[in-house]
């Protein structure tokens, strides 16, 4: 049996601080099937709020833009770990 490696890897363990947002009910279904998919292709069990931050990470490390703008500013900082970002 060949497994296909998904495009978001295995987890890393990292520090969190919680955030909350809202999302279109199919997209939450999606992620959830990810989730899914994921625990069966790694065999560790995540589910689609642990995965939430790892794929925006991902997506905003494959922006180009963002790199670009991020590389002329000297590096755009990170929001603090201080500062609130729950909503």
């Amino acid at each position: 049996m060949t497994t296909n490696k998904l495009r978001l890897g295995p987890l890393p363990k990292t520090e969190t601080v919680k955030l909350t947002f809202t999302c279109p009910a199919s997209l939450k279904v999606d992620l959830e099937r990810y989730a899914e998919l994921h625990t069966q292709t790694y065999g560790e069990s995540v589910d689609a709020l642990t995965l939430i931050p790892h794929m925006l990470e991902a997506f905003m490390a494959r922006d180009r833009g963002f790199r670009r703008k991020r590389g002329q500013s000297g590096q755009l900082s990170r929001v603090s770990r201080s500062e609130g970002m729950s909503g």
